[in-house]
């Protein structure tokens, strides 16, 4: 794995991960990997469909890799190949951070990153909407755009 430590918060998520069995390299939270992005230390890789991305928003300069795709999200099966190559062509060591809806999705692509051997690939745990509330609605308590973070929508 990459050397995490002078970044605290990365180092933490690592931490926490292994003592919690996680099988990728852990989780932080949007507004760790803002300050992270920002600072030019990692790459933020949204995962949602390209229809989310259009109709819900998207962060400013993060890349894309679908996790799945369409309305059915069918498995995207050039993930991990398709993340491989995003990071081959950042500086190294390149260091990446999941976002999905609500982080489940990135956690999963996560997992399946760290079982391909890419270890620096870290989860945004809320995701890009946050989970539902009592009203089943989505961006009321937490997630990347609750927490007034840069975000575009077409």
């Amino acid at each position: 794995m990459t050397d995490i430590s002078n970044l605290p918060a990365l180092q933490e998520a690592a931490t926490r991960a292994a003592a919690e069995g996680l099988p990728y390299a852990g989780s932080v939270t949007p507004r760790q990997a803002w300050q992270l992005v920002s600072q030019g230390l990692a790459l933020l890789v949204d995962v949602r469909t390209a229809e989310e991305r259009k109709f819900v928003g998207h962060v400013p300069g993060s890349a894309h890799v679908p996790w799945a795709t369409g309305t059915a999200l069918a498995r995207n099966p050039r993930f991990v190949r398709e993340l491989a190559a995003l990071l081959a062509k950042q500086p190294q060591p390149a260091i990446a951070l999941l976002l999905c809806r609500s982080g489940k999705r990135s956690a999963l692509a996560a997992q399946e990153a760290a079982k391909a051997g890419l270890a620096c690939v870290f989860n945004v745990s809320e995701g890009f909407e946050g989970e539902l509330d009592a009203a089943q609605q989505r961006g009321h308590a937490d997630g990347w755009r609750f927490h007034g973070l840069p975000w575009l929508q077409d």
